[in-house]
């Protein structure tokens, strides 16, 4: 800082004077001459003084930003509409099963809306395969929100490694520069900055290693706030078809009397074509009748034994 700037900045500019008590309080104004003095920070010659390290740390904070700022998009998504969803679809199963299954069909977009579409669109399955819909599918999604976390762990690890290397081999290059026998003032301050410019990995490292550990903390705690949405709505969803299912083995559609084995001759074919119903009202058809053989097919050589009372027997004594 030159005199002239010494003195302007030395220099107070009073602008007004009150007095409480007997205790003048005075404002005074920095002068706009030593404003620009300051020293703007120069990001290409921080990234320069840094050393060879900081050019992994960079691509590292780069897919880190990326999965950050495409993740905080996901989740804001889902917040703003898987309460609703969850709602709706629940109260149309209480209704109709079938305008709940188009509902989730309908928000099959959002995660929560293809977790209870998956169960519904089944045909009447059994209880248990319902069960096992939902499981399979909220392990699908909960995997699916999980994604871009490997990158973060990556950054939370690696980052502190990379900047302490880039001091480690910016205070190799420092102290490499000094002799034992040519120590001088000069020497040393080359040597103190030196150090002082390869700690600038290590700060980078852990600036990019926070962040990364903050967001991956934010984002594994939606993931289980997630988890305990998907259990409350699919507990509803499976006790509410538990109950539909019940209602449904209770109280089957009894087939009518005349229905029941009753044959049915189809106009335009034979008599011997003819179909029945079971007890479940299901039609089969009903195999012909075997030709009935006439007396005269009879061998000639079998003797029809006469009746009882006209029975003679050959071994009666005779009288």
């Amino acid at each position: 800082m030159g005199v002239k700037s010494r003195d302007l900045w030395q220099r107070r500019l009073k602008l007004n004077c009150l007095s409480v008590g007997s205790h003048p309080i005075e404002w005074y104004a920095v002068p706009k001459e030593s404003k620009e003095e300051w020293k703007t920070v120069d990001v290409v010659e921080i990234f320069r003084k840094g050393g060879p390290a900081m050019w992994p740390l960079l691509a590292l904070s780069i897919l880190a930003l990326s999965v950050i700022v495409e993740r905080l998009g996901f989740w804001l998504k889902i917040f703003s509409q898987e309460r609703e969803i969850v709602e709706r679809i629940l109260d149309a199963a209480q209704q109709n099963w079938q305008s709940a299954t188009e509902l989730a069909r309908k928000f099959s977009y959002q995660p929560a809306g293809r977790f209870l579409y998956a169960p519904l669109r089944l045909s009447t399955p059994d209880p248990e395969v319902f069960r096992l819909a939902l499981e399979s599918t909220a392990e699908d999604e909960i995997a699916s929100m999980r994604q871009g976390e490997k990158i973060l762990e990556a950054a939370i690890a690696l980052a502190p490694l990379l900047g302490l290397l880039g001091t480690v081999l910016g205070l190799i290059q420092s102290l490499g520069s000094i002799t034992l026998g040519q120590i001088s003032a000069s020497s040393s301050a080359g040597v103190t900055t030196g150090i002082g410019e390869s700690l600038i990995s290590t700060a980078t490292g852990l600036i990019v290693a926070i962040v990364s550990l903050v967001f991956y903390r934010l984002f594994q705690g939606f993931a289980v706030n997630q988890i305990k949405v998907f259990r409350r709505a699919g507990s509803e969803l499976e006790l509410l078809y538990r109950q539909y299912w019940v209602n449904l083995q209770d109280s089957p559609v009894p087939p009518t009397s005349s229905s029941i084995n009753t044959p049915e001759v189809v106009s335009g074919r034979t008599s011997s074509q003819r179909f029945s119903f079971d007890l479940m009202g299901r039609k089969k058809a009903v195999p012909p009748e075997p030709p009935i053989t006439p007396q005269t097919d009879i061998d000639a050589g079998y003797n029809v034994p006469p009746p009882p009372g006209k029975r003679e027997d050959s071994a009666a004594p005779e009288v």
